[in-house]
């Protein structure tokens, strides 16, 4: 039988049975990087890290397949600070993002640019939050940071009616849909077309939820825990049990609706020829306490708000069956490890540390502990509720920090994963706390932080706040400028 006709039935007889044959895929050898940003997801509420209660069947299966970075830190763990040192690879008090809604400086050398400049296609979808010109206001494309494509917007949490603006045009659209399947499928749809081109592609999927109000998850999510009563977390207080039940109903309906998504996005890989050179990246901005020491939402020291998931899918890199690694992975690192595994030069403005080789086994782990902090409170964490200036170091064991006043907290977390025992001052940890304290001051000194208080930095910066020591965002901006568009971007909840 002649060759090509039997080529011809086999391909015939593998459609029949239903297996996609991809008939484009890309003739690069770089890697293709997809990266997944969602906001305020802890690392404890996913299946893969032993969360019975909520249903994320298809993180659970990227995990099994994935580098699985357990000990990922979110070292300021708010909104801003992270995405602007995960674009810089800068720590906060370096690219002056300390704050939410203020500018990230357009002159820094970020990934966008720098991927661009390595002949990568750059796209970014969602949300945005380091533009400081109003929450729903046009973001030119003088400060989209180097990105070649762009559906995005400042912030939202109108997660049914969200907006976005398209490229250089200033006409606000509206994603169909709740908008993190919207974008989800728009993504699809842009990756179906780049596998037809050779270019790589550097795109980032930034998706606003599960941040509160986590009642708006679509209808077919939120019956999925409907009536439905969760094991707690020990550190959450009785007398906020009932709250913290109602808000977990809808923080996981969030989470089932996203990890819908991730298998929409990897269906679309598959099918398109683009899975076995294109690397995923799952994680967070920063956690959320949901009740946890009585708190909500993020920038305090607990791991709840400190801690986000953070995998990598790179079969190239580690094969097809999932692994684990203690890495003390960093907001600042992410740039330097991205680039390592792309092979491209990092720049000498990143402070972050390229932790590619150590994962891939090729490097030994030099990395002891990594900084934690908050430069000025604000927002939901206030100096009214306890808000306050910190720095500490997280290890793979300790959590150690220190207030303006000196030693503050210091918990071991294997012994005490629910961090409910200070040990600061304990005579029988003497020594423990004496080096923690010894490794954060030359850490400091290594990062040019004079630890002062948050005002101080505000001042440097020349921040325009309100008098709960917040940046504005509705009416004036970070520079007491107007804002045109006031939206909050919140919706209007009964």
């Amino acid at each position: 039988m002649n060759i090509g006709k039997r080529c011809h039935r086999g391909v015939l007889f593998l459609l029949l049975l239903g297996f996609a044959i991809p008939l484009f895929a890309q003739k690069n050898s770089k890697p293709n990087i997809l990266y997944i940003l969602v906001d305020q997801w802890r690392a404890q509420s996913a299946g893969y890290a032993g969360n019975q209660d909520v249903h994320t069947p298809q993180l659970d299966r990227l995990a099994s397949q994935s580098m699985n970075l357990t000990h990922a830190v979110s070292g300021m763990p708010v909104c801003s600070p992270h995405r602007a040192s995960f674009l810089t690879g800068q720590y906060p008090l370096t690219h002056g993002v300390f704050m939410n809604d203020v500018l990230l400086d357009t002159n820094q050398i970020t990934l966008g640019k720098v991927y661009k400049s390595a002949g990568y296609q750059t796209a970014f979808w969602g949300k945005w939050h380091v533009d400081g010109h109003g929450r729903s206001s046009y973001i030119p494309v003088t400060r989209q940071q180097g990105f070649d494509d762009w559906k995005a917007l400042e912030c939202t949490h109108d997660y049914n009616n969200s907006a976005y603006y398209e490229g250089n045009s200033p006409v606000k659209k509206v994603w169909e849909t709740y908008d993190a399947i919207a974008q989800t499928q728009d993504v699809c749809q842009y990756l179906t077309k780049q596998s037809k081109r050779d270019k790589p592609f550097f795109l980032v999927l930034s998706i606003g939820s599960p941040h509160d109000p986590y009642q708006t998850a679509p209808e077919k999510y939120q019956r999925m825990y409907a009536g439905k009563t969760f094991r707690l977390r020990e550190n959450v207080p009785v007398e906020l049990a009932e709250k913290v039940q109602q808000d977990l109903r809808g923080y996981y309906a969030h989470m089932s609706a996203i990890d819908d998504c991730i298998g929409m996005l990897r269906k679309t890989l598959h099918e398109q020829g683009l899975d076995k050179n294109t690397m995923i990246v799952f994680t967070s901005d920063h956690g959320d306490l949901v009740g946890s020491h009585g708190a909500w939402n993020k920038q305090q020291a607990y791991d709840e708000s400190i801690r986000v998931p953070f995998l990598i899918h790179y079969p190239k890199a580690f094969g097809s069956k999932g692994k684990k690694s203690k890495a003390l992975i960093n907001s600042p690192d992410i740039m330097p490890t991205l680039l390592g595994f792309s092979d491209i030069k990092v720049p000498n403005s990143v402070e972050g540390k390229d932790f590619s080789r150590i994962l891939m086994g090729q490097q030994k782990n030099d990395v002891s502990h990594t900084l934690i902090s908050c430069v000025q409170p604000f927002g939901q964490w206030t100096r009214a509720r306890g808000g306050k200036e910190y720095r500490g170091l997280m290890t793979e064991k300790y959590t150690y920090v220190r207030d303006l006043k000196g030693p503050w907290l210091l918990f071991d977390r294997e012994k005490d994963p629910f961090q409910m025992n200070n040990l600061v001052g304990q005579p029988s940890l003497a020594a423990i706390q004496s080096k923690l304290d010894s490794d954060l001051l030359n850490e400091l000194k290594i990062r040019k932080d004079e630890f002062l208080p948050g005002l101080d930095y505000v001042k440097k910066w020349n921040y325009v706040i309100d008098a709960t020591e917040t940046v504005p965002y509705v009416k004036i901006n970070y520079q007491g400028l107007p804002i045109t568009d006031t939206s909050s971007g919140y919706p209007s909840l009964k």
